[in-house]
């Protein structure tokens, strides 16, 4: 009797714990899987960034997509420009290839590339375009100047026109023939960036003025390195804020008719790009001590009219 009255009180304690622990765990917050959409809107596109109102220009279908695509980007510049050791950088750059090729074959695991395998048509036909992109980002690690136009044509092509045809294939009305007109984009909003980046990126041991052209003026990376402004800095600016500005109007005049409305996202890049630009040129190029920036109001404003200009 006593043993059947021990079992019968195991057997309720036992659920009653039983109970307990289930409406205990009822009340905990359960771990959430991460949501791709949202680690790339936080890697790209952070409110207030002009990336952020670049993209709110895009159709509403197609935001998660060129998203993606730029925090894609931004994973990309991070893993090198953030990497002190270049063996480093060459390690995480190897695992994004077999990421890519992991994307490629239907297995993803990065939140970015599940968000490119959401979002992407066909995957497989923009493998190459990716692994052109990381070969682009990968002469970050094997050099940081360069000798002439050119050679830093070669890096801009990778890094920055291969980008542009892949955003521009994303909302092209026919994507065959993007490449043709958005890869000079591309690599003209890498002029531009130069000009903005170049006080940051000479800090950190990368100066992307050719070298044969800062020859010409008289300036040189020491100058740059320790912020020295002189007549000669500010003639080599102003010749390459002028190269910048032109290569970018020569590639919007580029775009399709047909395309125009298509490419919203692009166009206000270009548009915020070459406000920027201004903004530089009325402050005296005093890039190397500060990064110059447009106030978000004005970023939204500029982005909204490139868009819907025809």
């Amino acid at each position: 009797m006593v043993c059947a009255c021990l079992h019968l009180s195991n057997t309720v304690d036992a659920t009653i714990f039983g109970l307990l622990r289930t409406a205990a765990c009822a009340r905990i917050p359960q771990a959430n899987p991460v949501n791709f959409d949202e680690y790339c809107l936080q890697k790209a596109a952070p409110p207030g960034s002009s990336t952020y109102y670049a993209l709110r220009q895009a159709p509403i279908a197609r935001q998660p997509l060129l998203t993606a695509l730029f925090a894609l980007r931004r994973e990309f510049e991070e893993t090198v420009k953030e990497s002190t050791d270049p063996t480093v950088g060459r390690t995480k750059l190897a695992w994004w290839q077999k990421e890519a090729a992991a994307l490629a074959a239907g297995e993803p695991t990065h939140p970015v590339s599940q968000a490119l395998a959401a979002h992407l048509p066909d995957v497989q036909a923009e493998y190459p375009a990716l692994q052109a992109m990381i070969a682009g980002f990968e002469m970050d690690l094997d050099q940081a100047r360069y000798l002439d136009y050119p050679n830093l044509r070669r890096y801009m092509g990778g890094v920055g026109g291969t980008f542009a045809s892949v955003v521009a294939r994303a909302t092209a009305r026919d994507p065959s023939q993007a490449s043709s007109w958005a890869a000079p984009l591309g690599e003209a909003l890498m002029l531009a960036q130069i000009v903005v980046e170049l006080g940051n990126d000479a800090r950190h041991g990368r100066i992307y003025i050719p070298i044969d052209e800062m020859q010409r003026y008289n300036v040189t990376a020491a100058d740059l390195i320790n912020r020295k402004y002189t007549d000669a800095f500010t003639e080599l600016m102003r010749f390459q804020t002028t190269r910048a500005r032109d290569a970018i109007r020569k590639a919007l005049d580029g775009l399709p008719a047909g395309e125009r409305h298509s490419q919203s996202t692009l166009r206000a890049l270009a548009a915020l790009a070459l406000a920027l630009l201004e903004e530089i040129e009325r402050d005296g190029y005093h890039v190397l001590h500060q990064r110059i920036a447009l106030t978000p109001i004005r970023k939204l404003w500029v982005a909204w009219r490139a868009a819907r200009k025809r």
